[in-house]
């Protein structure tokens, strides 16, 4: 496991993230328990190591279009690159996931959109804590508890108060990861 993710730092989001996506390689049914378990470690390790510079918890928006894990025309490539590791080609992944996937993987939540239009929802969700401090959570998965309200908003959210439910395609295209 990537250090950063046995440290905690970003283990419960990549967690969430990945078991959401794992759940559909074993739904679909033709992808054996080893390679579903084989997936989720990779795509563990990919998205740590990608993540780790890129994770910013005292501002959760930053590097927010970065950690983003997209499914459209093109397979995210860390989801392919997981895939490929356990024998699976681009197209056969193409048939087990959404065919229009956005998942947001941000300190503190993720949140996934099936679908262009598709509303978002939260898998995972906590608050941040002192350092040291379990953080308090809530989760479509059952881990943790629910947290306090809190007043800060999401990056989702702050797209839902400007209007948007999601960045249009031409604000995708434009994002950049700022160092």
């Amino acid at each position: 496991m990537h250090p950063l993710c046995a440290r905690g730092t970003m283990k419960p989001e990549i967690t969430a993230a990945v078991g959401f996506l794992s759940r559909f390689l074993r739904v679909k049914g033709h992808v054996n328990d080893r390679q579903v378990q084989t997936f989720s470690q990779s795509l563990q390790d990919i998205l740590a190591e990608q993540y780790k510079h890129h994770w910013f918890p005292d501002k959760p928006c930053k590097g927010s279009g970065y950690r983003c894990i997209r499914i459209n025309h093109k397979m995210d490539p860390l989801v392919g690159q997981a895939g490929q590791r356990i024998g699976l080609t681009i197209q056969q992944l193409y048939l087990l996931l959404p065919s229009e996937l956005t998942l947001w993987v941000d300190p503190f939540e993720v949140s996934y959109r099936i679908g262009e239009d598709g509303s978002i929802c939260v898998l995972y969700e906590s608050q941040p804590g002192p350092v040291g401090m379990p953080l308090s959570a809530s989760s479509a998965f059952g881990h943790g508890s629910v947290g306090s309200m809190e007043t800060r908003l999401s990056c989702k959210e702050e797209m839902r108060v400007l209007g948007r439910n999601s960045p249009s395609k031409a604000y995708n295209n434009m994002m950049t990861v700022s160092g």
